[in-house]
């Protein structure tokens, strides 16, 4: 039996469930910015009140049986039908107000960078569309500033060469990675001075292959030196979370532009 007013519902056991977020790389459909990519994300519209209608975060409840990870694989297959290689545990949300009146709910965010491979051409299907991460709909419960987050992480970490080869795969032609760090970063870089620095940092190493992209000619295809990886110890709680115009973003990539 459902509990009646609202006093009670908040005294009740909080409800624990799994989001997911999923960011991939993908084409940007402003002519004016043509050739460039954006980041993309699969957002789920709700069928139930609270906020029946609003677009949400792929999730579920947890399963009996299943491990965290297994439950956040389920709630995002069975909504998006998504098989990322990887999760990694975001963060955990249970601000009393976050259930907007309705029971208590604690949410354990997980997220991946995939591939534009993985997504299936961004098609919509049935109650999935994908949206531009800088160009989202209103969200349902605290589902804005969980993306945010996400975001956050992501542009925090993107000098580590891990969280670019996620998206942009194994090997890579220096365009092909300067795309992506711009995306990710949200601002434009140099790509001449990209490649300078990128060159000169010594995470990369030659294959030895040529790629054709696009009509320019062939581009040597690079990868990152092993042992190169993304330290996942460093988190800060949301309320901690630095603006995307933050020092702390411009430091990460002012290697990267030009003066």
């Amino acid at each position: 039996m459902g509990i009646g007013n609202v006093s009670e519902r908040r005294l009740a056991q909080p409800q624990i469930g799994v989001s997911v977020v999923i960011l991939a790389l993908g084409p940007h459909e402003d002519s004016a910015v043509s050739g460039r990519s954006r980041l993309w994300l699969p957002l789920v519209r709700r069928v139930k009140q609270p906020f029946m209608g609003a677009w949400a975060l792929p999730g579920g409840d947890l399963r009996v049986g299943h491990s965290l990870e297994e439950s956040a694989f389920k709630a995002l297959e069975s909504t998006t039908e998504l098989h990322p290689k990887y999760l990694e545990q975001l963060y955990t949300f249970g601000d009393p107000a976050r259930s907007s009146g309705g029971l208590p709910m604690v949410s354990i965010v997980y997220w991946a960078l995939v591939g534009e491979a993985e997504t299936k051409d961004f098609a919509e299907v049935d109650n999935v569309k994908w949206f531009p991460a800088d160009e989202l709909p209103e969200l349902a419960f605290d589902h804005r500033r969980i993306i945010d987050y996400a975001l956050w992480r992501s542009r925090s970490k993107l000098e580590y060469p891990d969280i670019a080869a996620k998206l942009v795969g194994e090997e890579f032609t220096l365009a092909q990675l300067h795309d992506v760090y711009e995306a990710v970063g949200g601002q434009p870089l140099d790509l001449a001075n990209f490649r300078r620095k990128m060159l000169a940092s010594g995470h990369l190493e030659d294959t030895g292959r040529k790629r054709h992209v696009g009509r320019s000619r062939p581009a040597a295809v690079y990868r990152y030196r092993r042992g190169d990886t993304a330290d996942n110890a460093f988190l800060l709680p949301p309320t901690e979370m630095p603006g995307q115009s933050s020092q702390q973003h411009d430091d990460a990539l002012s290697a990267l532009t030009t003066s």
